[in-house]
């Protein structure tokens, strides 16, 4: 029995509901709602989750090699625990109300199917679809047969589609492929195009948030026009900032990286074991192993820890293959130019990409500069985090990428890494700014970043501050600025003009913040001269 409800406000009808035990595990499908048993510290809950794709269980020819024991058997645990029936298919679900970056495959035997089942809500396409067929493009854009990016996207929704049909008595979802792609960033008039293409369509459906840095509610104009009047405080709560943040979706500007799932369970990265976050284009036979196993130095990756051992007798590697151009007690930071350390650079993008979501990296890493962060001690750099840096970059963006890695996180390491980028940038003479989309984590750390720095100069200076000289004392561009300072409230109307004061509550937040961090940048440390390069160095195809 099917339950269809209808919305008295418009004429889309809402989501058809089955009754649980009214259905078999074969009826569900790809877009449909479903309870399922989630651990959880305390055991175990029942929570909705939306099932994004289907798969026969993989079987991987290094996982069967280490299922065989030493005497040619199976393992006794799974003589003992035999698969359930349901434990053939896979299920890659997002959790309701959770960020992307928990979406897991779940076996069928954690569905609960004794629970009511939410169809997918059939789209109602806007009365300007209804022509599309005779849809002109713009004069002076030439029509685009099959760009990449539709490739990419058709290709990825037909391994998705549920006409491909592998296990009889059910349609199987097979995730997309998980080959890399080269293809650049799109040009700017691609991008017009590509959205001249969507329009129309439900691209945020899955609770996607547009950040750009300099969001709807912070966005001001440097032209000498006047300052609009800043949203309440409450408007600006840093909690309700990052509830949004954690429970809103994927932010990828890519449609065919969205319609990819993980592909990754663990990394083992030296002794620490992480959950990846996202999908990484890894060679295909690597994907689907319970645990992947990474050098820490050269960050080669395996299959299995007997062949990471082997490997580690014969890397020479212990710190990344560049020059260190900063050490301060026990950290360094060492610069590597993508062109010179391919190979490295190439696996230090693969492995990001597994806790990256926001941007599109590729193998092409030759355009880059990467300043690894490592944590030294008597084994050798153990890297932290890293950014990438445009060789030239027409809008002056300082970074391109920035991550710190998961199992050092929430230690001030990400906004170290930051400062870092700043400090070259006043090296170079330059204002930076970060490239855009920032991911969620990112944003809260730019953010967080801005507003000490802004907020410590304005309270260590006795004199008269502009925006230009704050942006010329920090390096910080004046669009940053003025989005800081309007979250912040620190603009008043005072005497006909727009002044700069600090609330109470501004200094507070300030103090606490300065007496919890403890690590910093030092410019004296920093040995460094900007790199030239020549026209054909920086000719990269």
């Amino acid at each position: 029995m099917v339950s269809t409800h209808v919305n008295n406000e418009g004429s889309q009808e809402s989501a058809s509901i089955t009754p649980g035990g009214t259905y078999t595990i074969q009826t569900v499908s790809v877009g449909c709602k479903i309870y399922i048993r989630r651990p959880t510290p305390d055991g175990e809950e029942e929570r909705l989750a939306e099932i994004l794709s289907i798969r026969d269980k993989p079987v991987n020819s290094y996982v069967s090699a280490q299922r065989t024991n030493a005497r040619g058997g199976v393992k006794e645990e799974e003589e003992d625990a035999p698969d359930k029936p349901e434990d053939k298919w896979e299920y890659f679900v997002h959790w309701d109300q959770f960020n992307k970056r928990l979406d897991e495959w779940v076996t069928g035997s954690r569905l609960i199917l004794s629970r009511d089942l939410e169809w997918p809500r059939p789209k109602v396409l806007p009365g300007k679809k209804a022509g599309s067929g005779s849809l002109q493009k713009a004069p002076g854009k030439a029509p685009r047969s099959q760009s990449l990016l539709k490739k990419a996207t058709s290709n990825a929704a037909a391994a998705a589609s549920p006409t491909s049909a592998s296990t009889p008595g059910r349609s199987a979802f097979p995730s997309p492929s998980p080959a890399p792609s080269l293809k650049r960033k799109l040009t700017d008039d691609e991008e017009e195009e590509e959205e001249e293409e969507i329009e129309g369509d439900d691209v945020d459906a899955e609770g996607e948030m547009d950040v750009d840095g300099e969001g709807d509610t912070f966005e001001l104009e440097v032209n000498g026009a006047q300052v609009e009047t800043p949203p309440p405080v409450s408007s600006f709560s840093k909690e309700q900032e990052i509830e949004k943040l954690r429970t809103s979706g994927s932010m990828t500007q890519s449609i065919s990286e969205i319609a990819r799932v993980k592909n990754l369970n663990r990394l083992q990265i030296g002794k620490h074991e992480v959950e990846a976050w996202y999908f990484s284009p890894y060679p295909k036979e690597y994907a689907h192993l319970p645990v992947l196993y990474i050098c820490e130095f050269c960050l080669a990756y395996f299959p299995s820890p007997m062949m990471l051992s082997r490997h580690r007798q014969r890397c020479t590697l212990f710190h990344p293959p560049g020059n260190e151009i900063y050490r301060h007690q026990d950290i360094s930071v060492f610069e590597l130019d993508g062109k010179r350390q391919l190979s490295w650079c190439r696996n230090l993008s693969l492995l990001s990409k597994c806790f990256l979501d926001h941007k599109t990296l590729y193998y092409d890493v030759t355009p880059f500069m990467y300043y690894v962060m490592c944590l030294r001690d008597s084994t050798g750099c153990h890297i932290i985090g890293y950014f990438s840096k445009e060789k030239e970059s027409a809008e002056n963006y300082n970074v391109a990428c920035i991550l710190a890695l998961p199992q050092h996180q929430r230690h001030g390491f990400g906004k170290l890494l930051i400062e870092f980028s700043y400090e070259l940038s006043k090296k170079e003479g330059k204002l930076g700014s970060p490239e855009k989309p920032l991911s969620d984590l990112g944003l809260l750390g730019y953010r967080a970043y801005w507003a000490e720095v802004i907020v410590e100069l304005l309270i260590n200076t006795t004199d008269e501050l502009s925006i230009d000289d704050i942006a010329q004392k920090t390096s910080i561009t004046h669009a940053d600025i003025m989005n800081t300072c309007t979250t912040l409230q620190l603009f008043k109307h005072y005497k006909g003009q727009h002044i700069i004061c600090l609330s109470e509550a501004v200094l507070e937040k300030h103090e606490k913040v300065r007496n919890k961090r403890r690590r910093r940048i030092y410019a004296d440390n920093l040995i460094w001269k900007p790199p030239v390069f020549t026209r054909d160095q920086l000719r990269f195809y």
